[in-house]
């Protein structure tokens, strides 16, 4: 069979739906998970593992996170990735450099920090400021949250656990040069590839760029390791438009084709891996998928937070999920206008919105 459009969009769904019976299972195969502050109605990282890991609830990786072997750290954007991999990042050297007297106020947090073990930003705060009056660093006692941001990001201190979302930090055990830069950027792109494939092109030199917001100090790399990155892999033309995914996979497997038999209808996460890459998205569904939470209300299209809507390994439409005194309200928009015709889709959209109550813990 030739490739085709449709068989890369089976291939890209069934490749990235995987079934797994644990929490840490499925943060291995994913090798990143894409987090997001917003709930509306749970956080990205939760909507994109209820598809995955078996019987999870809402809030089940913050709950769990300290006993996980997890690292909540910059990649090709914010996220949990697990500590091996995110040590390979590591010691980061940021493009902005601090002056001497940021430094001297950063040891003294980070000796606060070991003497307490973990410590909540407002314990900081007034340690180091006095409610919202000017402080020793020069600002109000926003500017301790802000320092521990950039303590976080250069390896210093890092997230221990959430308390009501807000990170709880503690020191970062200090980190071993990278002896071999190759190896290691090559293993982080093999997780970027991992989780989009199969990609356009111009998408592949995207995220693999991206590396270096996690590994700055690694920026001149970037051109090299594209260029090893795309030697490596299987690629293949469709249209004028050059596709790449993991080597020894084969989009053309016939177990793929069963993605568009799939009568379950999932509501996924902006982030989720099958829709982050807005590019590949249009291409393979034929429609443009914006995130629209920061886009004025006026100017929005779908929503605040429109989830992408899967049904029968298509695109079908979207739908805008709040929660309102214990009950949950979904708003669904279709491509077509309207939604497909039978009792397959009504059965289907019923048991979504009944499976997405179950996840958010509501009656």
């Amino acid at each position: 069979m030739p490739l085709t459009l449709d068989s890369l969009r089976r291939y890209a769904v069934a490749r990235s739906l995987f079934a797994a019976p644990t929490l840490t299972k499925a943060l291995t195969r994913f090798g990143f998970v894409q987090a997001d502050p917003i709930r509306a109605p749970a956080r990205a990282q939760d909507l994109t593992l209820r598809h995955r890991v078996t019987g999870y609830r809402a809030g089940d990786l913050e709950a769990r996170y300290s006993k996980l072997a997890l690292e909540e750290d910059f990649f090709i954007n914010y996220g949990f990735l697990p500590r091996e991999l995110a040590g390979l990042m590591h010691p980061r050297t940021p493009k902005a450099t601090w002056p001497k007297s940021r430094w001297t106020q950063a040891h003294a947090v980070l000796e606060f920090v070991r003497e307490r073990g973990v410590v909540h930003p407002r314990e900081v705060d007034e340690a180091f400021a006095h409610g919202r009056s000017m402080n020793w660093f020069g600002g109000t006692s926003r500017a301790s949250t802000q320092l521990l941001d950039g303590m976080h990001y250069r390896g210093l201190v890092r997230t221990a656990s959430r308390a009501g979302g807000i990170r709880q930090y503690a020191v970062r055990d200090s980190h071993h040069p990278v002896t071999d830069v190759d190896a290691a950027l090559d293993r982080l792109a093999d997780i970027v590839v991992n989780l989009y494939a199969p990609l356009p092109a111009n998408s592949l030199s995207m995220v693999v760029r991206r590396i270096r917001y996690g590994a700055p100090q690694w920026t001149g790399h970037m051109n090299a390791l594209l260029a090893r990155t795309k030697a490596r892999l299987s690629s293949a033309t469709l249209d004028g438009q050059r596709w790449f995914w993991p080597e020894g996979e084969d989009p053309l497997h016939r177990r793929h084709v069963a993605t568009d038999d799939d009568d379950t209808l999932r509501l996924l996460a902006p982030f989720d891996p099958i829709v982050w890459d807005r590019r590949r998205f249009e291409l393979l569904w034929g429609w443009p998928y914006r995130f629209e939470a920061y886009t004025p209300a006026p100017k929005r299209l779908r929503g605040y937070y429109a989830l992408p809507m899967l049904w029968r390994g298509q695109m079908i439409g979207w739908a805008n999920a709040t929660v309102t005194e214990g009950r949950l309200h979904v708003e669904p928009g279709f491509v077509t206008g309207k939604p497909p015709r039978g009792a397959a889709f009504k059965s289907a959209w019923n048991d979504e919105i009944e499976r997405l109550a179950v996840f958010l813990k509501l009656s």
